[in-house]
């Protein structure tokens, strides 16, 4: 059973359309992005608004929904406005080198919504398409630290 059942929620008001995300986001769970992001944009707003505030756990299948929904959105010509990213979503990001995918700058550090302009989807495109190019490379990333955190772990319960 799932400590943080993850839940979803479309709400589009004069043009804006909010998604929010909460609870864990991983293989199981992935698709409901998809799904959340499809009617906001279904709706045809001007921006999406994709708050990530209540999202306790993310792992590289979700990260890997969050970037595809990042590129749908973009590729629509939406403006995108992220919210909520927390420390472990932060670390993960850091662990790719993506820390800027979402925040344009410090995702640790940042906490003020950051917006993705629809013209300069782009320029955004081709930061993407090298991005999902490299998922498999971003994935062993994120094998590798856990790796090497479960590594150090193991080292500090034979200490």
């Amino acid at each position: 059973m799932t400590a943080h059942p993850f839940t979803s929620n479309v709400m589009v008001l004069s043009g804006v359309a909010r998604v929010t995300l909460a609870g864990e986001l991983d293989l199981d769970t992935a698709p409901h992005v998809r799904e959340a992001v499809t009617a906001g944009l279904a709706e045809q707003p001007v921006s999406l608004c994709l708050d990530l505030t209540g999202v306790s756990f993310c792992d590289c299948a979700g990260l890997s929904a969050l970037l595809r929904a990042r590129a749908a959105v973009l590729r629509a010509g939406v403006d995108l406005v992220v919210e909520g990213i927390g420390s472990q979503l932060a670390r993960l990001l850091s662990l790719i080198g993506a820390d800027n995918v979402f925040t344009g700058g410090n995702a640790a550090t940042n906490t003020e919504p950051t917006r993705a302009s629809g013209t300069a989807a782009v320029q955004c495109d081709a930061e993407l398409a090298a991005t999902a190019a490299d998922e498999a490379t971003a994935a062993r990333k994120v094998a590798a630290a856990r790796k090497a955190a479960e590594q150090a772990s193991f080292r500090d319960l034979l200490a």
